[in-house]
This record gives structure tokens, sequence and C-alpha cells, in this order.
């Protein structure tokens, strides 16, 4: 019996779903399935009762699940123990996944208040959208994450609502609009939009077009592009307007103005939600100690948005 065998056991049975284990120790359902068929034939014995619905445990797999955690963290503070002895202490790495315009926004103060309170955190950050971030906290790639909320939460995640972030406008700096200090609807009514792809940036994606349907305005989109930097340059490039988060503004891309969108008095449909989210039930003294600097700060924060 090995070791990575039994950490696939382990894995499959505390999900009872192959995929969702192979999924957590990042590898494929098939090679899962595989040493866990290798250590039923090396003990000799039926683990898993398997239906063409449902996995359960059989009588052997549950002895084996008990004794199996043990065995592992007992290897597991061997190996600690002598990592320990032979290495200099190291700060611990944090990984945080954030979408472009937290990263650009909320993360630079965030990260900044983090260090100054607990310097020993060393924050390891990926830029991605909502949807390829969510299964890295699944995974176990990703410890904590700044996300749209999805229109049907995962479960399995803990969503906590942060802020929502203003639109604005996003033109050439050669535009007759550039020079505005405030722009309303109608007054681009008529112009090209660039918008994001909906399946990856739902929110984003019908930012605009809520704002034209509260407004009784059709949008003349002309461009579809899938992440926001392109699309600012393409705005860079005259080929059209979009409306983007604030926070994109940081991006500092060369020969585009951000100009703010002045919405009807109550209106809503010009904010984008951000949720800090995590693996529901996990145990983390670090990501513990970032929300309670985030959560402390929130409101220095929500004013930038």
């Amino acid at each position: 019996m090995e070791l990575h065998q039994l950490r696939c056991f382990v894995a499959a049975a505390e999900e009872l779903h192959f995929g969702r284990a192979a999924q957590r120790l990042q590898m494929m359902p098939s090679a899962l399935g595989r040493h866990i068929k290798l250590l039923e034939e090396d003990l000799g014995v039926r683990l898993f009762a398997r239906t063409t619905r449902a996995v359960s445990l059989t009588e052997d797999g549950s002895v084996l699940l008990r004794e199996g955690r043990a065995l592992l963290g007992r290897a597991e503070a061997i190996e600690n123990g002598f990592r320990r002895r032979l290495r200099k202490p190291q700060a611990r790495r944090f990984r945080i996944g954030a979408i472009d315009s937290a990263a650009a926004g909320l993360l630079p103060p965030l990260l900044r208040d983090v260090r100054a309170a607990h310097p020993d955190v060393a924050v390891q950050l990926l830029e991605e959208k909502t949807i390829r971030l969510l299964p890295k906290l699944l995974s176990g790639a990703l410890d904590l994450a700044f996300v749209r909320p999805p229109e049907r939460p995962d479960r399995r995640i803990e969503f906590v609502p942060l802020l929502q972030e203003t639109a604005v406008v996003a033109l050439s700096h050669k535009h007759a609009l550039a020079r505005r200090k405030q722009i309303v609807l109608p007054d681009i009514a008529d112009q090209p939009l660039i918008v994001p792809e909906r399946r990856s940036r739902p929110h984003s994606h019908d930012l605009t077009t809520k704002l034209f349907d509260e407004a009784g305005l059709t949008p003349r989109i002309q461009e579809i592009a899938d992440e926001k930097q392109t699309i600012v340059n393409m705005v860079a490039a005259r080929l059209g307007v979009a409306i983007v988060p604030r926070w994109t503004a940081r991006m500092a891309i060369p020969g585009v103005r951000f100009v703010p969108l002045r919405l009807k008095r109550g209106s809503s449909a010009g904010r984008l939600p951000l949720a800090a989210a995590w693996l529901k039930g996990s145990r983390d003294p670090v990501r513990d100690q970032v929300i309670a600097v985030l959560e402390a700060r929130l409101k220095s924060y929500a004013r930038e948005a």
C-alpha cells in the first residue's frame, strides 16, 4: 500500500464522487480510479460499493478511512517535522485569485494593509475570470478569491458580498465626449459599443444591456471581446466605446479616458457586485487574518470603487 494510493482513497471516500476527488487532487478521474483499484487489489477487499447513481463506502472502506486519515496525518507530521529541521523558516504563501478590476483596484491597498498588520504573510496573486477562479478554489489551488457572485452559486463555496463597483465610460482621448465631466446614456446611444462575451463575463456583459434597457434605449453593440484589457485597447484604437468598472481606469492604458456615467436617481443598474469567496467549511487562520483586515478597511476601499 502506497501513501499516494491512500491519499486517493481518502479523497474519494470524503467526496463520495470520483470526479470531485480527482479535481481536489488535480489529477484525472481515470488515474484516481486506477490507484484505488490497485489499493483494493493489494488489500484484497472492496472499498467502495458503486452503482450507476451513487458511490458509498463498504464496511472495509469505512475502517480504512478512519485508519488511513490517522496514517496520513502521521506521515504529514513527520514530513513537516523534517522540513522544519532542514529549512529556514519561510513565510506562508497565501494564494489569492481576483478578477481584473479587483486586482487593479482592491488588491493593492488591501495587500498593503495586510503586510502592515501581518508582515509574515506572503501573497501569490492570480488574475483571472470568475468562471476560472471558482474551480481553483474547489481544487485547493487558491485560498481566497475576489469574484463576481455567480447567478447559481456553488453550495461548496462561501460567498461574502463586499461592495458594488461603479460603472464609467471608456472612450478614446480623441473622442468628442472625452472632455466631458459626466456622460448620460443618450450621449452614447448612437455610438458603437464594445462589450465582454457573456459566457465568460455575464455581469459585465449585462451591465451594458441593463443600463440601456432601464433608459429605454437599444445598445449598438459593435464588437465583443473576452478580456477587459483587450476591450480598453480597442477603445484606444477608436473602434468604439465601452462601459466598464471604475477600477479599470487603473490599468492606465494610453489614449483612453474614463468618464463618470450619470444615471437616474435611485438606479442600481450601473453597479457591479464584488464578493470574497473561499471553500465552505475550510479553516485557515491566514485567510481569517486577511478577511479581518478587509472588513476593517472595507468602507475605505468601497469609496474608491
